[in-house]
């Protein structure tokens, strides 16, 4: 059959991006699929893999995008062997009680109605196989405390979680294994934050003295996918330089939750469409 096939989500950028360098390193065929059509196209040529990585144009919430963009997978290299659902937006932003609800929604149809999607396509196609296979989800340290990042997205993030051990218990009889990765601070272009401007901060929200890589959670992904893994299923595994093991307060020390300075707006991260701020308001009762 071949090199083993990869599809990445949100694979154009940040430890997506990782991610897929790992799997090509490692001899793997791989589809990109990203929303960003244009940061795409040049990932993929940077990488300079020929045919073996290809780009699917896919709006991962929408639901016959991404069984299409499977679809690509199967069609381009003969199977589906890992499903990575790196996709993902900082979405809704501000004191919950000014949050809009489209802004709400449209997060949990990026970041959680997303992976259920992959699970639901994906699954169909490695059971029909019959050979296994490996999915691997991205959650969030922000599942696990209030402090560790906005509301809708740790809210969403904690689905992916929870939904990431319902799927391990249910495609185990098929040899599916799905487990997910909870980083903490990474320099990507979702936080827009670089290793130097997290410096002066790094040591109060985690024990370790450096920045996250991309490329500390694609090696992470990369374990999660092969044959080191088999027995590992309905795990979430964080990737965090400790904070959770310190006590996280993310969002209030490193002072990147727009929340705690007034502001309502939607984060659409690396997507290429614009993220908005829809106004500024008077923040009651929030700790500084």
């Amino acid at each position: 059959m071949g090199n083993e096939v990869a599809l990445v989500t949100g694979g154009a950028s940040g430890m997506g991006r990782a991610s897929v360098a790992r799997f090509l390193d490692r001899g793997f065929d791989v589809v990109v699929a990203d929303l960003n059509r244009e940061v795409a196209e040049r990932t993929l040529a940077e990488f300079d893999a020929g045919d073996r990585v290809r780009f699917a144009h896919t709006d991962v919430s929408d639901e016959e995008q991404f069984e299409a963009a499977i679809a690509q997978t199967v069609e381009s290299f003969g199977k589906l062997d890992v499903l990575v659902n790196a996709a993902g937006v900082g979405g809704a932003f501000g004191p919950l009680t000014e949050l809009e609800v489209d802004d709400w929604d449209y997060t949990f149809d990026v970041v959680l109605r997303s992976v259920f999607l992959g699970v639901k396509h994906a699954g169909r196609v490695m059971r029909a196989q019959g050979t296994g296979g490996a999915i691997v989800n991205f959650g969030s340290v922000g599942a696990f405390a209030a402090g560790a990042g906005v509301q809708a997205y740790s809210v969403a993030k904690a689905g992916v979680q929870h939904l990431t051990k319902i799927a391990a218990f249910e495609y185990a009889a098929d040899r599916i294994r799905v487990n997910a990765v909870a980083p903490g601070i990474i320099t990507t272009p979702l936080i827009g934050l670089t290793a130097e401007d997290l410096k002066p901060v790094l040591g109060t929200v985690q024990p370790l003295p450096y920045a996250g890589e991309p490329d500390f959670v694609a090696g992470v992904v990369s374990f999660l996918a092969s044959d080191d893994a088999k027995f590992i299923t309905g795990e979430v595994i964080t990737v965090d330089g400790g904070m959770i093991a310190a006590g996280p307060q993310l969002g209030n020390l490193v002072n990147n939750n727009p929340a705690l300075n007034g502001l309502v707006g939607v984060n659409r991260g690396s997507t290429g469409q614009k993220s908005k701020v829809h106004r500024t308001v008077e923040v009651a009762g929030t700790p500084r």
